[in-house]
């Protein structure tokens, strides 16, 4: 399973290769990293809409994961990627702004990759990578 990560904090890249070292030498998951929206649509538009998934900070310089939440539903309608916002502001306006562009799912920082993992089980055709 490919998942891209977007957020413009770079040490995001680190974390998540720590957090699921297990999953990615067991080639249950593999990880992209973009570090602005601009730079997801690239990579979007350059592998074919292969992530499965998206990981997305709403709160980024330049494109707002908002708005690139919003252009990846317009756009990659086929198949449509599952996207899972996060977010530092846990408020009512950020989540309910995301779900009404289409995120499948809202986390908050710090993120807690248990529940993550948990959620990725579920959002991802059922493939528990929790516990391989």
């Amino acid at each position: 399973m490919k998942i891209l990560v977007v957020d413009d904090e770079k040490d995001m890249e680190l974390l998540f290769e720590q957090r699921f070292r297990k999953e990615i030498k067991e080639g249950i998951v593999e990880f992209a990293f973009a570090f602005s929206g601009e730079e997801a649509l690239y990579y979007l538009d350059q592998h074919d809409q292969e992530a499965v998934l998206i990981l997305s900070d709403i709160n980024m310089p330049g494109m707002s994961g908002l708005e690139l939440l919003k252009l990846i539903k317009q756009k990659f309608q086929s198949p449509p990627p599952v996207v899972i916002m996060i977010t530092a502001y846990a408020d009512a306006e950020s989540y309910n702004s995301a779900m009404n562009l289409g995120a499948d799912d809202f986390i908050t920082k710090p993120i807690d990759f248990s529940l993550l993992k948990e959620k990725l089980k579920i959002k991802v055709n059922g493939q528990n990578i929790s516990s391989r």
